[in-house]
């Protein structure tokens, strides 16, 4: 420590190359310096002693005061434009570091050292400081390294204070750390020594690679699956089954009988040497104590981080336990510790990966604890953040969960993760699954927390289908599909029955199926299990599979049980789907199976126009008679009364008939109840309906009857039917039923012209008196149908003709049984049809008997139109005599301009 000043060829030590150290003889100067004696050559002859000193040395003063003590003075360079320089007042006493620039200006904040530092290291460039050549290839983390004494109680340990010095304490973590050098033997080291070097060295980190290199993770090599297998025998027998059969299924699809003898050998030594190259590290820092030296490198981040994770979970497992219990809170401070940080090398975005997939599985498996509280949703949401960023194999997440891991597709390579994500898996898989696990343990795993997380984990993934980044993606995405299945099946089971409402999971569901699986055989089983044939149903449809999904359509609608309850309407459905579909066999196929469970329906689907396979109608007709014959009528009545096709009234009529003879044959209340109804019919007082209208409202809920009422409606010729039947033969069929089948005998008697017949029955037979005033106006036609629109002119009756049959219906009220009623109608009759009547034909059918009163109204409606009549013949007659006037003069003048002519 003496002064001196450097010689100009001394050479600088290898601190000066790196610019981390400064030689000791820099500050000597400023140093304090012992007194010395000059030399000999110079030393001056001693004054003697006077009597004071003499005095003094009798006596001799007190000790002086001790010397000042003196520390070792310590500056480095942490940035070529920084120095660090250390402070304090005793080697025992705390330490204090401060930054200043070229021109002595604080730069930093201090740094605090528990003792004085008895050698100064620092490392890395530090975060924000811009590299430089010499400083290009160092870590970006900057750390200062102070070797000391420290006090642990009574006892003093060497060692090494290490601390960030480019981080202010405001800005983040000041966590200091102490190292101790190992001990070879049982006595302590000694002092610690430290100094950066110019060569680097290389250390080479084993924990490194069997961390990061990927190992095969095999979640079925463990007895796991025998014991999912008898849980799930106890917790359903049909998803059991089916899970039995899938397993034989990975059996025969993941053999591995086609690869390469020592494949997976040869695959682990790729691994290893692909992983060696992550566990090399560099440093400049060496340390000795004693005889032994050692490089001082830094803990590699993957190393740090996995250790922390490792320290989060207890050592101890409780007997109501079979994992142990991790801390929640710390997992998610180092998951939030790395969001938005950006890997700069190879090995750091592996090791950032690993942590992600290892802190995120951590996370995930505490909330499978039945006995610690359930995360919370923000918990959640950083475990599936921290899964997805990691990239984690979906299928070690299934692989945790016991309902789920048999849905996981190995693939003929297996499935490789890091070999510590590997160790957390076949840990838990190990511990977890008890030979006697039971259903309560099963649904305590499939609680409603864990199934929401997994829903939106793997509908997370499923987005990623297409990328190229993911491995074995046939294998990741079948397990993805059928896993996200079950859960969504599981979740819906507590849905009401019936459509979705709203946004709900029933409509996940929906959207998974119709969006196409990748484990399509093994959805179908799934869907089979859980009786959702409606979810099945849509699964064919993604497929386009027409024939299966009418097929399972069928299965609902003939009653087998459909948890879901989702297809109400099922044949409405089924005619729709028929329609839009283009394969006839299938439309024919089910077209008649659904016309024999509901005509109506079934015969709409061979006669619907958008319909995409067309049937002829005579066709149609053949093949329901064959598989169908209870929906010919009702095609029928559809071609006849939908699309007017008269060519089939004839075949439609004799169908009605036959149901309504063979009714009439053989039920006496039948024809009772006929009989009936024309009494009924008859009691009515004025105003009353129709006859038709009168047995329309009061229909009785059987088949005969509404063909019967159809029956009258073709008769009467609705469908421009008057010349499209044959009236003999349906007279002949009738012949036997003329009392009970009275309507239908007016209007065939109308279609031969037998209007006085006609007007008999429908005046003393039904007494339907407006029915039989419209026959006279129509000419017996279209009188027992709704008649909408006005009547063409042509199908009139003539005046005259009209006149005739009044003369008849007139005869037949004049011969009404009740007086009342006819002298009412009668009278009604003339009053409003007068003018189709002549007056002295009326009054000599008129009793004398009869009051002038009672055709007051006719008689003066008459006079006034005699009167009418003979003012238009007297106008028309002078008319006629001006026009022929007229037409005289010009002749003659004609005459007169021709001249004369004389003729042979």
């Amino acid at each position: 420590m003496t002064g001196g000043a450097r010689r100009p060829g001394q050479r600088a030590t290898s601190g000066d190359r790196t610019g981390r150290e400064t030689p000791e003889g820099i500050f000597r100067e400023s140093s304090p310096a012992p007194a010395r004696e000059p030399s000999p050559a110079n030393k001056p002859l001693p004054a003697p002693p006077s009597e004071s000193e003499a005095t003094e040395q009798q006596h001799p003063p007190p000790p002086p005061p001790p010397a000042p003590v003196l520390l070792k003075p310590h500056v480095v360079s942490p940035t070529p434009q920084e120095f660090l320089l250390v402070t304090g007042t005793g080697p025992r006493d705390p330490g204090v570091g401060m930054f200043v620039n070229l021109e002595g200006d604080p730069t930093r904040s201090t740094l605090e050292f528990d003792k004085y530092p008895e050698q100064l290291v620092v490392d890395g460039r530090g975060v924000g400081v811009d590299p430089t050549p010499t400083t290009m290839d160092d870590d970006e983390e900057g750390y200062v390294l102070a070797s000391m004494t420290r006090d642990f109680g009574e006892e003093s340990r060497h060692g090494v204070e290490i601390q960030r010095w480019d981080l202010d304490p405001g800005e983040g973590d000041t966590e200091k750390y102490w190292l101790e050098a190992p001990a070879k033997d049982s006595s302590l080291p000694g002092r610690v020594g430290m100094r950066s070097v110019v060569d680097v060295g290389d250390v080479y980190f084993e924990a490194i690679v069997e961390r990061l290199r990927l190992k095969r993770f095999q979640p079925f090599a463990t007895r796991s699956m025998d014991a999912s297998i008898l849980s799930l025998h106890s917790f359903d027998s049909r998803t059991a089954m089916s899970l039995e059969r899938v397993s034989g299924e990975r059996e025969l699809f993941e053999s591995t009988d086609d690869l390469p003898q020592g494949w997976e050998d040869h695959r682990n030594e790729e691994e290893q040497q692909f992983a060696q190259r992550l566990g090399h590290a560099r440093t400049r820092v060496v340390a000795w104590s004693g005889n032994a030296i050692w490089w001082t490198v830094r803990n590699p981040l993957v190393l740090r981080l996995d250790a922390s994770l490792t320290d989060m979970t207890t050592t101890q497992v409780r007997e109501d336990q079979t994992y142990p219990s991790m801390d929640r809170r710390k997992l998610i401070e180092v998951v939030n510790s790395l969001r938005g940080r950006e890997a700069k090398t190879e090995t750091e975005f592996l090791s950032l990966g690993y942590i992600r997939q290892r802190a995120g599985l951590l996370l995930f498996m505490s909330g499978l604890d039945a006995l610690a509280p359930p995360p919370s949703e923000p918990e959640y949401r950083i475990c599936e953040d921290a899964l997805l960023e990691g990239g984690l194999d979906p299928r070690v997440i299934l692989a945790i969960v016991p309902y789920l891991r048999n849905e996981i597709v190995e693939g003929r390579k297996g499935i490789w993760i890091h070999g510590g994500v590997k160790d957390v898996a076949d840990s838990f898989i190990t511990n977890s699954i008890s030979e006697n696990s039971n259903t309560s343990k099963q649904s305590g795993v499939m609680s409603d927390h864990i199934l929401n997380f997994l829903r939106r984990f793997l509908a997370a993934w499923r987005k990623k289908k297409g990328f190229g980044s993911i491995a074995n993606e046939n294998e990741v995405f079948r397990s993805v599909d059928a896993a996200l299945l079950i859960v969504l099946l599981q979740l819906d089971s507590a849905t009401p029955p019936g459509p979705p409402k709203g946004k709900s999971v029933r409509l996940d569901l929906y959207e998974l199926v119709d969006k196409g699986v990748d484990c399509f055989e093994r959805a179908i089983s799934l869907l089979e299990s859980h009786r959702r044939l409606y979810v099945l149903s849509r699964l064919y449809q993604s497929r386009k599979m027409a024939g299966e999904v009418l097929a399972t359509w069928r299965r609902i609608v003939e009653g087998e049980p459909d948890e879901g309850g989702e297809f109400r309407e099922g044949e409405q459905k089924v005619r729709e789907y028929l329609t839009k579909i283009r394969n006839q066999a299938l439309v024919q196929e089910y077209g008649v199976w659904l016309a024999t469970r509901n005509p109506k329906l079934g015969v709409q689907v061979f006669a619907e126009d958008r319909s995409q396979v067309k049937f002829e109608p005579t066709q149609v007709v053949e093949i329901l008679r064959a598989g169908a014959p209870g929906a010919v009528k009702d095609y029928l009545e559809y071609l006849v009364f939908n699309k007017n096709h008269a060519e089939y009234i004839n075949e439609l009529i004799a169908y009605y008939l036959d149901i309504v003879t063979s009714k009439l044959e053989e039920s006496e209340e039948a024809r009772s109840t006929l009989a009936q109804t024309y009494e009924s019919y008859r009691a009515l007082r004025p105003p009353k309906p129709t006859y038709r209208q009168f047995i329309t409202d009061n229909t009785i809920n059987e088949e005969w009857w509404h063909s019967r009422l159809r029956l009258l409606q073709l008769l009467g010729g609705s469908q421009g039917s008057a010349s499209q039947y044959d009236v003999a033969a349906i007279l002949a069929r009738i012949a036997p039923y003329t009392q009970e089948l009275v309507p239908e005998v007016i209007i065939l008697d109308g279609r031969q012209s037998h209007h006085e017949e006609a007007l008999r029955l429908l005046t003393h037979g039904l007494g339907d008196y407006d029915t039989a005033i419209n026959y006279c106006l129509l000419g017996g036609s279209s009188i027992y149908h709704p008649v909408s629109g006005t009547v063409a002119r042509e199908s009139l009756p003539s005046r005259e003709q009209q006149a005739e049959l009044f003369g008849f219906l007139l005869s037949e009220f004049l011969q009404i049984e009740d007086i009342s009623n006819r002298v009412e109608q009668t009278s009604n009759l003339l009053e409003r049809f007068g003018g189709w009547f002549d007056v002295g034909h009326v009054l000599s059918l008129i009793p004398d008997s009869w009051s002038v009163d009672l055709v007051s109204g006719f008689l003066v409606s008459a006079l006034r139109r005699i009167v009418r009549e003979r003012s238009e013949t007297m106008v028309t007659k002078a008319l006629s005599g001006a026009e022929n006037l007229k037409v005289t003069a010009d002749l003659i003048g004609k005459i007169d301009a021709a001249g004369p002519s004389i003729e042979a």
